[in-house]
């Protein structure tokens, strides 16, 4: 394996400083879609982790920032305990690792596709690439269940965990049933982003090993 992270793209999904008019959203459902219509940015950071068969942390906690801009441009980069980075400027996609001194490239449109990126990066109704469906409530907060339409998605599902009606946390099901768990903190929406934020800069001995 290339990268240390089972993540990656995956992991994306923000949580937000929701305005005031969103607090009558019916459910975790119809806030992810509202989310969906209304920012077109943010910035943030997270923290993830690989759990075990029984919910408990499996490796190393991973934590960094994030910024997007919709459609299609993010920054997810891991800063603790190494540095990672995962940049699409909404053509290409890059997975950076400086211990690697390597690059791996691939388009956007097959990278993101039904991903879990699609949620926060995408347009258009959440609908025609997953199945969203209420899920029960549980440790104070509204959850959702995004699955993807298609079948080479790479990933199971992902839960969505709404308090205060801001999305907090997320659990991503890979294909092999492993589990991620991520928190997303400190959301800033509708910032107007650093166009270089979205701008690959390598050392110029780094591989780049296009997909």
């Amino acid at each position: 394996m290339l990268f240390r992270s089972p993540l990656r793209i995956a992991l994306l999904c923000v949580p937000l400083m929701w305005p005031s008019s969103w607090a009558a959203a019916a459910d975790a459902t119809a806030q992810l879609q509202q989310f969906v219509d209304e920012v077109n940015a943010a910035t943030g950071e997270f923290a993830q982790q690989q759990l075990d068969d029984e919910g408990q942390p499996a490796d190393q906690a991973q934590s960094g920032t994030f910024v997007f801009e919709r459609p299609g441009r993010f920054r997810w980069e891991v800063i603790k305990p190494y540095e990672q980075l995962t940049l699409s400027d909404g053509k290409q996609l890059y997975q950076y690792d400086p211990d690697l001194a390597q690059v791996i490239e691939r388009d956007v449109d097959e990278s993101v596709g039904a991903s879990p990126a699609a949620i926060l990066f995408g347009s258009g109704k959440l609908s025609d690439a997953f199945e969203l469906s209420s899920r029960p409530d549980k440790d104070g907060m509204s959850w959702l269940r995004a699955e993807p339409r298609s079948g080479d998605a790479g990933f199971a599902h992902v839960d969505i965990g709404f308090a205060d009606n801001m999305p907090q946390q997320l659990l991503l099901q890979d294909a092999f049933g492993q589990i991620t768990h991520i928190e997303l903190t400190d959301m800033d929406t509708n910032p107007s982003p650093d166009p270089q934020a979205f701008k690959l800069d390598v050392p110029e001995d780094t591989d780049i090993v296009r997909m």
